[in-house]
């Protein structure tokens, strides 16, 4: 495993799964959402993203959080393990508002010029996401089970057994 890709529904924990692998496996960790958004909220340019995207998967290893559908077809050829946070929509939202909650105590920054923050868009997408987006997904997913390890995770905890799994064999597990 030396190219992760992890998505799933905001909320999910893949960003919290991203660090916990990247530190076991000693893997440098790409959060999509620091290079995406500009100051101010402003999504970058679509031409601008992909050459983006393009040079942040030509590392050697690395794991990668964030959905960005639409440079999918950039990442899942070059990544050997996809991992797929799917957790019903409503332990994502309880995941959004527990961020949130906490943001709002300790501030952050999702990227520069870009605080925490929480939108009834982004709220309509947690909700939608089972029906506008999950099934597409893993439709495209199926088409790479053949080549790629592909891991479906259904809950936080199932994730935290998967990187202890690692952990624990990480003694067998093979180089690059």
């Amino acid at each position: 495993m030396q190219r992760i890709l992890i998505i799933g529904c905001g909320g999910s924990g893949k960003t919290t799964l991203a660090k916990r692998l990247g530190a076991q496996l000693q893997l440098p960790v790409i959060h999509l959402d620091a290079h995406y958004w500009l100051p101010g909220w402003q999504p970058m340019p679509v031409d601008a993203w992909e050459q983006t995207v393009s040079e942040l998967i030509a590392g050697e290893g690395w794991v990668m959080d964030g959905n960005y559908g639409g440079t999918l077809h950039l990442r899942l050829p070059v990544c050997d393990t996809v991992i797929f946070m799917d957790l019903p929509w409503w332990r994502c939202l309880g995941g959004v508002l527990r961020r949130r909650l906490r943001s709002l105590r300790t501030p952050r920054l999702v990227a520069p010029g870009c605080p925490d923050r929480l939108t009834w868009e982004f709220l309509h997408y947690v909700i939608a996401y089972p029906v506008a987006r999950r099934p597409q997904l893993l439709q495209r997913l199926d088409a790479y089970r053949s080549e790629k390890n592909v891991v479906v995770l259904r809950s936080r905890k199932a994730a935290r057994n998967y990187v202890d799994t690692l952990h624990s064999s990480s003694t067998r597990l093979p180089d690059g």
